[in-house]
């Protein structure tokens, strides 16, 4: 009696191994596209932040850090921060680490930002895609792993779209609510003069919504490295990597010191893109 009826039975995952045979078999030279596509973009960050010796990058956050928030206290803790992660001996590590995330987010924004705009424009889009975003949030990051493998391989490619589909929720919705509630008498009051309804989002809603889709963007980032230690499981090199290698042979110290790079590179990300995210809210304030 505690067996379920056989016939109720749905073979749902019988549909979908058959669903990625076809895949593999009928698709395989668009994924060989794409991956090549991501490799050459995450190279291109990994070229430029290995080029930059760290005596030179570290000021230059610093600096960025300082401008934007004219307090000197955050420019000295960014540079505290990451002269920790060097001395504990991964830096080059970290910045493998950075442009894996570099380019998960940008891809991220690529597809979340338009995505965001379709939703936002049309109730029947919102319609269709918020179920995904919820399933995609809902849903144990350790499965986007399976097909990524399966269509990639495993390395780095397969990691970034693992994270890819991870972080991208957080950027579409935000940005679909930031345009969604920009105020209806700048929308009115715009179109009373003429102008279209593409000008009307990108003069009108889009500037609005600016302080919105920035918290869409640092919401994105935060989850992009927080995938860096599962991502690592599939090829992925960094500090998520020195992590797991801690794990499997009970490393604690080193552990502790992969991990805690890992938070520094998070809060000086999170405090970075906050700030600018205040900046634009402030200067929408103003106008």
């Amino acid at each position: 009696m505690q067996n379920f009826p056989e016939f109720f039975r749905i073979p749902l995952k019988d549909w979908i191994d058959s669903l990625m045979s076809w895949l593999l078999s009928n698709v395989q030279p668009v994924f060989d596209v794409i991956g090549w596509i991501i490799l050459k973009v995450m190279k291109g960050f990994e070229f430029i932040f290995t080029i930059i010796p760290w005596f030179i990058f570290i000021p230059l956050i610093a600096f960025i850090g300082w401008q934007m928030t004219k307090k000197w206290k955050f420019a000295a803790g960014i540079a505290v921060m990451l002269l920790l992660i060097g001395s504990f001996g991964y830096w080059e590590m970290a910045m493998q680490t950075l442009s894996l995330v570099s380019a998960a987010v940008l891809f991220s924004l690529l597809i979340g930002i338009p995505t965001g705009i379709a939703m936002a424009q049309s109730n029947r889009v919102e319609a269709i895609i918020k179920p995904m975003l919820d399933a995609m949030q809902t849903m144990p990051s350790f499965v986007y792993l399976i097909p990524a493998l399966m269509f990639f391989g495993l390395g780095r490619v397969p990691a970034i779209i693992a994270t890819i589909i991870y972080a991208v929720p957080p950027v579409i919705r935000l940005t679909n609510v930031g345009i969604r509630t920009v105020d209806p008498e700048a929308v009115e009051a715009a179109k009373a003069f003429g102008a279209r309804r593409k000008q009307v989002l990108w003069d009108v809603q889009l500037p609005l919504a600016k302080s919105s889709i920035m918290v869409g963007i640092n919401q994105t980032t935060m989850m992009a490295l927080s995938m860096v230690v599962i991502s690592s499981m599939i090829g992925a090199k960094g500090l998520g990597m020195e992590v797991l290698l801690a794990i499997s042979r009970i490393e604690v110290g080193k552990g502790f010191e992969a991990g805690i790079s890992i938070v520094f590179l998070a809060i000086i990300i999170d405090r970075i893109t906050h700030y600018i995210a205040e900046r634009q809210e402030k200067k929408i304030k103003e106008h």
